[in-house]
């Protein structure tokens, strides 16, 4: 059996060491504020990512780290580069592999539908250009690496514009706005789907320095709320799309650079992914019911 770390304690960076114990492994799971997790073969170590001294003693004989850790959504630009910095630095110090997990920001607004793992990166957003930023950085290491890449979460507890946008107003019953194209198709990815795609990177026997997609569901964001608003058995009276104008009123301000996710079709290949990590979608009836744990 292996030694990893995982890095973030998040419902992705939690469910990754879960599946990684369970298999037997060794597993570190650290972050700034990680507690006792209960999960078997997993050990929680209080750490911050941007010490990479710190984060090369817990690494020591560690096969990968698997970096799943999260900044503030407002400040990206400022808080992500020293996080890769630091697990790049501990990484390259213990040999250990990197596995990071990103998302399609890098792509930017002008990449055609659906998108490959191996498009040029072009990013068009802040948060692109950080998430490009990050993988050119990991990819500059002296150890293997691979990233993982995921459309918006649904899961137990996970952050996305769902959650935060449109789940509260339909678990109070509530009228529903959004963003964009409301009936535009777009990929979901489980959170669930994330964390064994990272565990099935780590298995990988082909050339790294590479990126694969999280398999995932596709629904408008229409489908989406009626399917999740059924689920509660709730009745959707109203639903519309926020206007740009309404979006910065209300504070919106890190959300309107990536409306573009949602003004038209999201599709992502991941049949790298399925073919060569044997990892599939859970159904998109299973995602909405793990979003809705706390609801049900």
């Amino acid at each position: 059996m292996s030694y990893y770390v995982v890095v973030g304690a998040g419902p992705v960076g939690r469910e990754t060491a879960r599946l990684l114990g369970e298999q037997g492994h060794d597993v570190v799971l650290t972050s700034r504020s990680v507690d006792s997790v209960g999960l078997a073969g997993v050990r929680a170590v209080q750490a911050d990512a941007t010490d990479a001294a710190q984060l090369s003693r817990i690494g020591q004989g560690a096969d990968a780290i698997f970096m799943c850790a999260m900044a503030p959504y407002h400040r990206w630009p400022t808080d992500f580069f020293p996080i890769i910095d630091g697990t790049v630095r501990a990484a390259e110090a213990v040999g250990a592999k990197i596995i990071l997990l990103g998302n399609l920001y890098g792509y930017g607004e002008n990449a055609d539908s659906p998108l490959h793992p191996d498009l040029p990166l072009d990013p068009t957003s802040r948060k692109g250009t950080v998430r490009t930023v990050m993988w050119q950085r990991a990819l500059r290491a002296n150890v293997p690496v691979i990233e993982v890449r995921s459309s918006d979460y649904l899961g137990y507890r996970a952050i996305s514009y769902f959650s935060l946008v449109v789940l509260p107003s339909l678990v109070e019953g509530k009228s529903v706005a959004f963003t964009g194209n409301l009936d535009a198709n777009h990929a979901w990815a489980f959170t669930k789907d994330v964390a064994r795609t990272l565990v099935a990177s780590a298995r990988y026997t082909g050339e790294w320095g590479r990126a694969f997609h999280v398999p995932s569901q596709y629904a408008s964001p229409r489908e989406l709320i009626q399917r999740t608003a059924a689920m509660l058995g709730r009745d959707v009276s109203d639903m519309r799309s926020y206007s740009i104008s309404e979006m910065e009123a209300l504070g919106m301000h890190e959300l309107v650079e990536m409306r573009y996710l949602f003004d038209r079709p999201l599709l992502v290949d991941s049949s790298d992914t399925e073919h060569l990590l044997g990892v599939k979608a859970n159904s998109l009836d299973v995602m909405i019911a793990d979003t809705l744990r706390d609801h049900l």
